[in-house]
């Protein structure tokens, strides 16, 4: 009897195998998942400096929705992963605008190798907060950047940041992180 609760018959150890797969498949495919749900879940809350694509125009933005009577700091810094063979740098680096305001400003990027390269850029506002506020219009950022050897380009970023931004922010970052692209369109 004793020896029948030990070693209990084969067939329950396949039932057990079949159940601890599909729970480890089960936590496996729950990982996957998790990466775009948090990216979505940071750009719908504007969490760790996640913005939206914005479908507003030009043409919505009405000028009597700027606050002249306060003005924001706005730097801009960009950063380049490992494996992007790449220059890049704002043309203006930090600059004054008001609440409602519609503004562009210019990235000079250069491929410093020999090959053409795709690469894609991943903006991020600080302080979060700030990041719901901020609604780029027009951005390189959109879509992949296909540079040759050698090549320098102007890229745009046309963007407002929201009339109803807290009095608690007055400045705020805006970052560029460059990647050379996964999948190059």
């Amino acid at each position: 009897m004793r020896e029948a609760a030990l070693n209990p018959p084969p067939h329950r150890h396949g039932r057990l195998v079949i159940r601890l797969l599909l729970v480890a498949a089960a936590f496996f495919a729950f990982g996957f998942a998790l990466v775009p749900l948090y990216d979505t879940l940071c750009r719908a809350v504007g969490f760790n400096g996640k913005t939206l694509k914005d479908t507003i125009q030009a043409k919505d933005v009405p000028p009597s929705a700027v606050n002249y009577a306060r003005s924001l700091g706005v730097q801009f810094t960009s950063t380049l992963m490992p494996g992007l063979p790449w220059e890049i740098r704002p043309l203006e680096p930090s600059i004054e605008i008001h609440p409602g305001e519609l503004r562009t400003t210019r990235f000079l990027v250069r491929n410093l190798s020999d090959q053409t390269i795709v690469g894609q850029a991943v903006p991020s506002v600080s302080p979060t907060v700030a990041a719901r506020h901020f609604r780029k219009l027009d951005c390189f950022c959109f879509k992949q950047q296909t540079l040759a050897p050698g090549e320098s380009r102007e890229m745009a970023l046309t963007f407002v940041i929201d009339g109803d931004i807290g009095e608690e922010v007055s400045e705020l970052t805006l970052a560029y992180a460059f990647f050379p692209a996964p999948n190059p369109n």
